[in-house]
């Protein structure tokens, strides 16, 4: 069954939050980090599936959008996110393919170390993706 545009605009705004996360894990949001995600978000998510938000644009910018909110909101909260990752992936397996898998965990090692190379911090919160992620 495929997956509705809701389900996909919910999945990337997850992915969103988990993104974040791991650029917040040192309680600061680098530039460097962010322009990675822009990178990889052009490079390897847009074109993922065929879903498009409200506006007609690729779903995946949902990962971008919430990003960029939770910046701006100066977002601290963080603790819950990879909980509702774990929820959220366990009512869509579905969508867990290996490429998909492969490239979450792609993306969030690309952003822990695109400023200084990645810190204790945000190993282990890429641990944890990581196991969410192999179950």
């Amino acid at each position: 069954m495929t997956p509705s545009n809701s389900t996909m605009i919910s999945f990337f705004q997850q992915l969103g939050k988990v993104f974040y996360s791991v650029a917040m894990a040192d309680n600061n949001i680098r530039n460097e980090e962010v322009d990675k995600l822009k990178k990889v978000l052009q490079t390897q998510w847009l074109g993922l599936d065929e879903t498009t938000d409200s506006f007609g644009s690729d779903s995946a910018y949902q990962i971008e959008i919430v990003f960029d909110w939770l910046i701006e909101i100066d977002w601290n909260d963080s603790e819950d996110v990879l909980n509702e990752f774990k929820f959220f992936k366990s009512e869509h397996e579905s969508l867990f393919t290996q490429e998909v898998k492969d490239l979450i965990l792609k993306t969030a090692m690309a952003i822990a170390e695109s400023f200084s190379g990645k810190n204790k911090s945000e190993l282990v919160l890429i641990s944890q993706l990581e196991s969410i992620l192999s179950k």
